[in-house]
């Protein structure tokens, strides 16, 4: 007679269970790295107003639009900004017949959309009629924002542009 020996096998010696559990912790982990990575770097680029910013923008957006004097705004930057050295950023500009015009002034903002600690604005000087010039240098490489804002009177200009800051 032959007896049978009933023993429970535990299903977490079966391969497919230990690879379900083994894939919901990698993902588990996952997620709340993300989530602590989110909290601890936040970069805050929020405006603190930007409720009340957004409640008129259409109204002012058609308002700006209908001041608009046609200026035509160029930036030359560099080709080989590179972090830490210095480099001549400029801007001309233009009246619509393609007359260099004047402002009262003129200021170079530059924002690292990754964190604002880093943001930093420059006056730029007038280097010929139309045209300001400033020297810039990046402290961090990789991309950055430019804007330049142009004053003349009530009215304001401000044209950006989207920078790739390489290794010294």
């Amino acid at each position: 007679m032959s007896e049978t020996v009933d023993r429970k096998i535990s299903a977490w010696r079966s391969p497919w269970v230990i690879g379900w559990v083994a894939l919901i912790a990698v993902v588990l982990t996952a997620n709340a790295a993300m989530v602590v990575l989110a909290i601890r770097t936040n970069p805050g680029l929020v405006v603190a107003d930007y409720y009340d910013r957004g409640q008129h923008y259409e109204q002012t957006m058609l308002s700006k639009l209908s001041r608009d004097p046609g200026w035509h705004t160029r930036i030359d930057v560099p080709v080989d900004l590179v972090a830490g050295r210095s480099s001549p950023l400029g801007v001309s500009l233009v009246d619509q017949a393609g007359v260099p015009i004047e402002v009262e002034s003129a200021t170079l903002y530059v924002y690292r959309p990754s964190d604002a600690s880093h943001d930093f604005h420059l006056p730029m000087q007038r280097e010929a009629p139309g045209r300001y010039r400033t020297d810039v240098s990046f402290p961090l490489i990789g991309v950055w924002d430019v804007l330049v804002s142009l004053k003349q009177g009530e009215y304001e200009n401000n044209h950006g542009q989207r920078v790739a800051v390489a290794r010294p």
